[in-house]
C-alpha cells in the first residue's frame, strides 16, 4: 500500500465526512431547538439529490444554478415542514414527533420509488469526468466542488449561529426555553428558522453529492441512520461535536473500506455508537448544554 493511496483514501473520507457533518449538524440543530429527532432527515437529503437530478438531467440547468435552486427549495420545504407538521410539537411529545417524522420519511421514500422507480440514475454535469491532480491525490472536479460546497455550508451555519442575533436566540432556546421566553425570545419563530436551516443543508448536501454518487429513492436511509449515530456519538444538540465526529467517521470509513472491507465500513458508525452509549451516554462532547 502506497502513501499516495492512503492520501487518496483520506481525501475521499474528508469529502463524505464533510457531508455527514452537514446532515448531522442540521439534525442536531433541529433537536437542540425543538427537542425533536427528525427521522425524515435522510429523505430530505434524498429529495435534494432528486431535485438536482431533475434540474440538471431533465431541465438542463447548469451546475451552479442547480445547487442554489435546490438549497432555496430545501429552505422552502423546511418552512412548510415546520408550518404543517412540527408547529406546536416542540418539547411536548417526543413519541408523537418520532412517529410523525418516521411516517413522513416512509411516505417520501415510497413516493419517490413510485415516481422514479428504484433504478439508480447518474447526474451528468458540464464537468463530465474531468479531474484535478493535487500532489499525489486525484480529485474529480465534481468531488472537489462538493467539498467546497460543504465548506460553504459550514461557514454559513457557523455565521448564523455565532454572528447573528437569531443565532444567539437559537442557542438561548436550546439551552433554556423558559429563560428565553422571559427575555422576550419567540421560540416558535426560532424553531421555524432552525428547521429551515437544517432542511436547507439537506438540500445543499443532496444537490452537491448527486453528481458524485448515483441517485436512488432509498439513498437517504443510510445517511439518516449515520447522521443519527453521529449525533449520538458527538452528543445530542452539540453542533461542534456532530461536525468533529462526522469528519472523523468519514476518514475512518474510507480507511476501513479501502484497506479492510467496504461491508465493514458501513458498520463503523454503529459500532462506535454502541461503545459510546455504554461508556459515555451523553456523547463524547455532551455536557447537557446544547448548540
Amino acid at each position: 500500500m502506497t502513501a499516495g493511496y492512503l492520501l487518496q483514501l483520506l481525501a475521499n473520507g474528508l469529502v463524505i465526512g464533510a457531508f455527514y457533518a452537514l446532515l448531522a449538524m442540521g439534525l442536531s440543530l433541529i433537536f437542540g431547538v425543538l427537542e425533536i429527532v427528525n427521522f425524515a432527515h435522510g429523505e430530505f437529503y434524498m429529495l435534494g439529490a432528486v431535485g438536482g437530478l431533475l434540474l440538471i438531467n431533465r431541465l438542463h440547468f447548469d451546475y451552479w444554478t442547480t445547487i442554489a435552486s435546490v438549497t432555496v427549495m430545501g429552505a422552502c420545504v423546511g418552512w412548510l415542514f415546520h408550518r404543517v407538521l412540527l408547529r406546536g410539537l416542540a418539547g411536548r411529545s417526543f413519541e408523537r414527533s418520532l412517529l410523525l417524522t418516521l411516517g413522513l420519511g416512509m411516505v417520501l421514500q415510497n413516493g419517490a420509488l413510485y415516481v422514479f422507480t428504484a433504478t439508480p440514475q447518474i447526474v451528468r454535469t458540464e464537468f463530465g469526468v474531468s479531474s484535478v491532480l493535487l500532489g499525489d491525490v486525484r480529485f474529480s472536479v465534481v468531488r472537489l466542488l462538493a467539498l467546497a460546497w460543504a465548506a460553504v455550508g459550514f461557514i454559513g451555519l457557523y455565521t448564523l449561529l455565532y454572528r447573528t442575533r437569531i443565532g444567539q436566540a437559537m442557542r438561548a432556546v436550546a439551552e433554556n426555553r423558559e429563560a428565553a421566553l422571559i427575555v422576550g425570545i419567540r421560540p416558535e419563530r426560532v424553531a421555524r428558522l432552525a428547521v429551515v436551516a437544517g432542511i436547507a443543508l439537506c438540500g445543499l448536501s443532496g444537490a452537491a453529492l448527486a453528481p458524485v454518487y448515483v441517485v436512488t429513492p432509498t439513498m437517504g436511509l443510510i445517511f439518516a441512520f449515520k447522521s443519527f449515530a453521529i449525533v449520538v456519538i458527538g452528543g445530542f444538540g452539540s453542533i461542534g461535536g456532530a461536525a468533529i465526529t462526522a469528519l472523523a467517521l468519514g476518514v475512518i470509513e474510507a480507511l476501513v473500506g479501502g484497506t479492510v472491507s467496504l461491508v465493514l465500513a458501513d458498520a463503523v458508525a454503529f459500532m462506535a455508537m454502541i461503545v459510546v452509549l455504554l461508556l459515555r451516554p451523553l456523547g463524547l462532547f455532551g455536557t447537557g448544554v446544547r448548540v
